[in-house]
């Protein structure tokens, strides 16, 4: 049996992609267009690696594939909090690359999809999500523009509430779904207004999601 470091990841997240609200993906079906385009936050509220401690850290990434995130040949842009440390950068691209996690867990499995990783950016980076209010928002100066809020009724504007709940899911068990609006720019440059955000709790380690 393969040995990982002991870590932990612990805090809300927020997804944003271009797919139709809810996201195909999460059942298991082809994505809404030809491409998956995303933006990923999550602010680390308790979390650590080995010794490193982890707390109260930003990580957002950018992503890009051509087809159906299972076909691979996609592209990542990671961004880490420019608070972190050295250990603590190091640690969290660790992380990332799924180097240190079960090869059927979350960051493994996208890790294993990737083509290019593109350098790193240490900028600063802020996550910040409130589920009951169905508001979020992914920000790094420049090249993050990311925005959450709630799915509206057409006919009246009533704030519409979805929750998908997925007993065996690999990034989240339950998540909330919004609507997105992002631009990012950099290395990987995308566009999109009014498709589908999900919310979530992450709570990660190196076999995976921490259920308990």
């Amino acid at each position: 049996m393969t040995s990982y470091v002991d870590w932990r990841l612990r805090g809300p997240g927020v997804d944003l992609c271009n797919c139709d609200y809810g996201c195909p993906c999460q059942f298991n079906a082809l994505p809404t267009h030809d491409g998956c385009e995303a933006a990923v936050g999550f602010h680390i509220v308790v979390g650590h690696f080995g010794k490193v401690r982890l707390d109260n850290l930003h990580v957002a990434c950018t992503f890009a594939w051509p087809g159906p995130i299972h076909e691979g040949h996609g592209q990542c842009q990671p961004f880490i909090d420019e608070r972190a440390t050295a250990e603590q950068r190091q640690a969290l691209l660790t992380i990332l690359s799924g180097q240190e996690q079960e090869p059927t867990a979350f960051f493994a499995i996208f890790a294993s999809t990737l083509e290019t990783l593109h350098e790193p950016q240490f900028l600063p980076v802020e996550v910040h999500t409130d589920r009951a209010a169905l508001t979020a928002s992914i920000r790094v100066p420049g090249l993050i523009d990311g925005r959450v809020e709630p799915i509206r009724n057409p006919m009246d504007g009533a704030v519409h509430r979805v929750s998908l709940l997925l007993p065996e899911g690999f990034e989240f068990g339950e998540a909330d779904c919004a609507s997105a609006t992002f631009d990012t720019w950099g290395a990987i440059a995308l566009s999109h207004t009014g498709t589908n955000a999900l919310l979530y709790e992450l709570h990660m380690g190196p076999h995976g999601i921490i259920r308990a």
